[in-house]
């Protein structure tokens, strides 16, 4: 037992910060330089020249669409090929200064012929086929490089369907189209490389990630996570709570569930199998938070900002509406683990030893304010891109109130290298992506598709709604959720809109299984990231995260046939009524998934729960009548056989004295 002249040993949850290689160049200056070091300067001064250069558009203006567009995805481009060698793992080689040598050649004649190559649309010249050409293969390695093959073989794909469409069956298949339409297409037009994801990519999304790396640089992570931590982790279960509401914070900000595992994942996961937890389930539980974050407001991993100007919705207003199901997917994780650790019997960590939420508040809540202001100004009126300009600025600006985050020259430059870099995964996947839009639509497969999908359904709408979820889960397996969303826009949510299903339900849907995708064995990224922490079996903990986010996978369906928890149609009492109806399913359901209420309970509570969980989503004051009586049921049932078991456990004792 400890005594009163003990210090009290505060749990670490410590972010550590990882310097960017600006920073470790700028300490270590006076060290003998060599090619290495070389190389690790021309990468920064390329990448805080992009990011300034991104910031500055912003603020002052951006040069004409196709030039902005062009000048974002070659400059891209070219910190892809320095950066990530030909062969991973790998050093820095001769293949790797060719693809740099054609980037320089290929933006040279883009930037310098920027007015006749767009003027030339409908009319391809010879060296726009050259160079057309050149760009497509350049954008393809650049994916195969950062986001793995699977991607830059999708991409190659549609390519390929562009000229052989013919040989495909039935409705699938179509005419084909000359080479020079195609480039027509790719190149000189903002149909295809540079068509919607490389505009948001080019204006928004890379704006947004640097705000990231400011917000973490300036402190925001670290506050994030002593608050939850803080809030929470005196509840029961509250190691593995704290890191469901740390990880949902701060993968807010990363908008990457993989990479978010690997920065909260170092502590939360060797934290709660230190109280108790199994491997497998401390690292399903951060998986499923960290991946989930993607879906949580106002960030929502940049794809939301996508998703608006697919809809023609501003995107406050989508994240306004993205909301509620949001909270209901972490509501469900987070009961699972409660009832999990109910069952385990492990208590929650002692106040002493977390960190106070209140003085986190006090001392850097300020650190919030950023995200506030982002909402504050697109709810006045601001574009998105002028929201993210200012949130940058005023992020310095307070970290300058303690000595602990201020931000000086060095890390500013240091965040807006760490941001650029970030971004270059998703630049190169909305490329890639755009190739798969001007394929979809220069050859008509998007309507071709819903029709097959329809066809195939025959009218049920459920057994569509199950084709398309199957197929945004394999669609988005191995990809960011970026690519996944925009493959999944332009060939599953027409079939669903042609079925009558409400627009912003059918593009959430799309969205939810896209992201979730992360946690889907063969190719389950993020939960393989934290087996990989926590020593776990990689599927077996794949699997895990499935059960514990298994609300997320249901989520989908219910608001599709539920769009009230999207704030879509209803009047206030009958959204009111979806939303308290929804809240009180999560409960029954989270108790049904993890087998346990006030203790474990039997097969036939268990279906009762079940039913009564599924019933409470259905529209209906009736419905949520009859589910409410199950649950009650089910309670009063648990609690007589409690009961009884006291008693008898009360008289076996009593006899024991007396015997």
């Amino acid at each position: 037992m400890r005594t009163s002249a003990e210090p009290v040993q505060k749990i670490n949850t410590t972010i550590e910060e990882q310097p960017s290689n600006f920073e470790l160049l700028w300490k270590t200056r006076k060290e003998q330089w060599n090619k290495k070091r070389v190389l690790m300067l021309v990468v920064s001064l390329l990448a805080i020249g992009m990011g300034i250069f991104h910031i500055y558009t912003a603020g002052f203006g951006t040069l004409p669409s196709w030039q902005q567009r062009a000048v974002h995805v070659l400059w891209a481009l070219l910190l892809i090929f320095l950066i990530y060698p030909f062969k991973k793992g790998k050093k820095f080689g001769y293949i790797d200064m060719f693809f740099i040598g054609v980037t320089l050649i290929t933006g040279y004649y883009m930037i310098s012929g920027a007015n006749g190559i767009e003027m030339r649309q409908g009319n391809v010249s010879d060296l726009d086929m050259i160079f057309g050409t050149l760009l497509l293969v350049l954008v393809l390695e650049a994916t195969r490089r950062t986001n793995g093959i699977l991607m830059s073989l999708i991409g190659l794909f549609f390519l390929m369907y562009i000229f052989f469409g013919r040989f495909f069956p039935g409705i699938l298949a179509h005419p084909g189209a000359r080479y020079g339409k195609m480039i027509d297409q790719m190149f000189n037009s903002t149909l295809g490389v540079f068509s919607a994801p490389i505009y948001v990519s080019s204006t928004i999304l890379i704006l947004f990630v640097i705000f990231g790396a400011f917000l973490m640089k300036s402190g925001g992570g670290q506050f994030f996570t002593n608050f939850a931590f803080g809030a929470l982790g005196n509840k029961t279960g509250g190691p593995a709570l704290s890191a469901v509401g740390a990880s949902a914070l701060v993968s807010t900000i990363t908008g990457n569930g993989a990479a978010n595992a690997a920065i909260t994942g170092s502590f939360t996961i060797p934290l709660m199998k230190r109280m108790g937890y199994s491997k497998k389930f401390a690292a399903a539980v951060e998986a499923v938070a960290s991946q989930g974050g993607q879906i949580m407001p106002p960030i929502m991993g940049a794809s939301v900002f996508i998703m608006a100007e697919a809809i023609g919705v501003p995107y406050i207003k989508l994240a306004l509406y993205a909301l509620i199901p949001a909270i209901i997917y972490f509501l469900i994780a987070g009961f699972i683990v409660y009832f999990h650790s109910r069952k385990l019997n492990l208590s929650g960590i002692s106040k002493e030893i977390l960190p106070n939420p209140w003085e986190a508040l006090i001392k850097q809540g300020y650190l919030f304010l950023p995200i506030l202001i982002i909402i504050g100004l697109m709810v006045m009126g601001y574009s998105p891109m002028k929201a993210g300009f200012y949130a940058i600025f005023i992020t310095v600006i307070l970290s300058w109130i303690r000595s602990s985050t201020r931000m000086n020259l060095l890390r500013i430059l240091g965040a807006i290298e760490d941001g650029v870099r970030g971004a270059l995964t998703v630049i190169a996947a909305c490329a890639t992506a755009g190739i798969i839009v001007g394929a979809v639509s220069l050859t008509g497969l998007g309507m071709n598709f819903s029709r097959f999908m329809i066809g195939v359904a025959d009218g049920k709408t459920f057994l569509l709604l199950v084709m398309i979820a199957i197929s945004s889960i394999i669609l988005g397996m191995g990809m960011p959720t970026v690519s996944a969303y925009v493959i999944l826009a332009v060939l599953g949510v027409p079939a669903l809109v042609a079925a009558g299903i409400n627009l912003i339900a059918a593009h959430m849907f799309v969205f939810y299984y896209g992201v979730l995708s992360g946690l889907t064995p063969p190719v389950a990224i993020t939960a393989y990231t934290t087996a990989g922490i926590a020593g776990s079996n990689p599927n077996a903990t794949a699997l895990y995260a499935i059960r514990i986010g298994a609300g997320g996978f249901l989520l989908p369906f219910i608001f599709v046939y539920n769009p009230e928890l999207l704030l879509q149609g209803g009047n206030t009492a009958t959204v009111s009524l979806a939303i308290a109806s929804a809240l009180i399913s999560c409960f029954v359901f989270a108790a049904a998934v993890e087998n346990y209420l006030i203790h474990r309970l039997n097969i036939i509570q268990r279906v009762l729960l079940f039913v009564a969980s599924a019933v409470l989503i259905i529209p209906g004051l009736m419905t949520d009548l009859i589910g409410i009586v199950l649950l009650v049921a089910v309670y009063l049932w648990q609690k007589r056989d409690a009961t009884v078991k006291a008693g008898v456990i009360i008289a076996t004792d009593v006899n024991r004295d007396y015997s």
